[in-house]
Formats: structure tokens, sequence, C-alpha cells
């Protein structure tokens, strides 16, 4: 039994010294990706030379995190690589779907000492700046891929990264105004995507501003108890301390008459 836990132990200590090496390239790959896939949608007459460099960029980067998801799952104890990969679902989609891929720059601020924190503060930081990168990359990433789809199509109304942008943001906004709108299959399911992940994105940020509120408003109710109560300690603390110097001087004054027959003895 305890070989076991040990065995455990040591393929856990295995994966986390992977994960810690393999984060900041990861990351840096992450954002070499989407500035290539970027290059390849909004830059005009390219040479061929570099269109393939670009491809082979993007094709190594997907061979990349489809190795280090492998790796991983493969350092995690075999009870629990069913579990690994349900609680990572972005690293395993990340292998499979670009759009995945480009987010796992967010693991970068993961990185940062201060969001590791436990407490409340670090943990709503952490929140917020994941959120944030999330949607920026997200909103960014999905219209380079709906204007790669849709600029070419007959009555396509986003035809310019521009629009594109314009597009994304009152859509995760869950605005739309409806005056521009993809009208290809892949553009729609674009769409939808991102859809479901401004609603992710807008009801994180809701929840997290209904903690912050609930906590200060708790802690506003906290302390005017607290200092009444300090108040309260106080009181009965002089109130003690001059009962017992007022005892003292009793004492004190009953001792001289004492002291005085004494001498006369």
């Amino acid at each position: 039994m305890s070989g076991a836990g040990g065995e455990h132990d040591r393929e856990t200590a295995r994966r986390r010294a992977w994960e810690e090496r393999t984060t900041g390239p990861l990351v840096v790959l992450g954002a070499a990706f989407l500035v290539a896939y970027a290059t390849l949608v909004l830059a005009d007459a390219l040479p061929a030379w570099l269109v393939l460099a670009l491809q082979l960029l993007l094709i190594l980067s997907w061979a990349t995190f489809v190795v280090d998801v492998v790796v991983r799952c493969a350092l995690t104890p075999r009870g629990q690589r069913t579990a690994f990969l349900v609680h990572h679902p972005l690293d395993v989609l990340s292998a499979v779907l670009p759009v995945f891929r480009a987010l796992r720059v967010v693991s970068l601020v993961h990185r940062v000492r201060y969001f590791r924190g436990h407490g409340g503060d670090a943990f709503r930081a952490r929140i917020v700046s994941s959120m944030l990168v999330y949607a920026v990359v997200f909103i960014i990433f999905i219209a380079l891929a709906t204007l790669n789809a849709e600029r070419d199509a007959p009555g396509a109304t986003i035809q310019s990264f521009g629009d594109a942008i314009w597009w994304a943001c009152v859509t995760i906004a869950t605005v739309g105004y409806g005056d521009m709108y993809p009208v290809t299959v892949t553009g729609r399911i674009f769409a939808v995507m991102l859809m479901i992940g401004g609603i992710a994105i807008v009801g994180t940020a809701s929840a997290t501003i209904v903690s912050l509120f609930t906590e200060r408003l708790g802690q506003l109710r906290e302390r005017p108890h607290e200092t009444g109560e300090g108040r309260g300690t106080t009181d009965r603390e002089r109130e003690r301390r001059r009962e017992g110097r007022a005892a003292d001087a009793g004492a004190a004054a009953d001792a001289v008459p004492l002291q005085d027959d004494l001498r006369r003895e």
C-alpha cells in the first residue's frame, strides 16, 4: 500500500515538473499560433515561402499541444487519467480546436505569484484577469476565423477585420444589433461559440461583482458591532482599575493607625 502511494506521488511530481518546464514555451507557442493565423487571414499577397512557413508553424503548434496533453495524461497515475482529462477541458480542446489553442495564453497569468494566493482578493483577481484575457483572445480569434469564412461568401456582411471585430464585440456582449451577421455554416458555428462564450464571461463577471459587494457589505455590518464591543470591554477594564485603586487606598488607610499603635507600644 505504501509502495503504491509512493509511486502515485512520484508520477504526480513528474507531471508537475513537466508542466512547470513546458508552460512558458506553450504560452509562447500559443501566441505565435495566433500571430501566424492572423497574418494568413489579414495579409494580402504573401510570398509562397512565407505562407508555407506560417502553415508549418500552425501544424507544429497543433502537434506540440497534442504531445503535451498525451505526455501529461501518461504521467498521471492510471486510476486518475480519466479525471485528468475531464478536469482539464481547455488543455484537451486546445489539441483539437485552434481557438482553444490560442486560449492557452491564459495559463501565463496564473504563473504570477500574486495570483496564486488563496485569499478572497487573490481569487477574485485571478478570476477577473482570466476573464479579461479569455475575452480579448476569444474575440480576436473568433473574429479572424469568421472573417476567413465569410468575406468571399455571396451576400456576406462581414468583409473586413473591423467588421468582424465589431460583430464579435456586440455578439459577445449579448447586444446583437443585427447590422452584421454570418451567412455561411462555418461562420454561424463560430457565432454560436461566441454566444456561449459571451454568456459565460458575462455570468462570471456578474458573479464576481456580486461576491465583492456581498463581502464588503458584510465587513461594514461587522465593524459597528466590533467597535461597540471594544468600547464596552474598555469601560469594564477602566471600572475594574478604579475599584482596584480604591481598595488599595482603603487598605493603606487602615494600615496607618495600626503602625501608630505599634510605635506607642
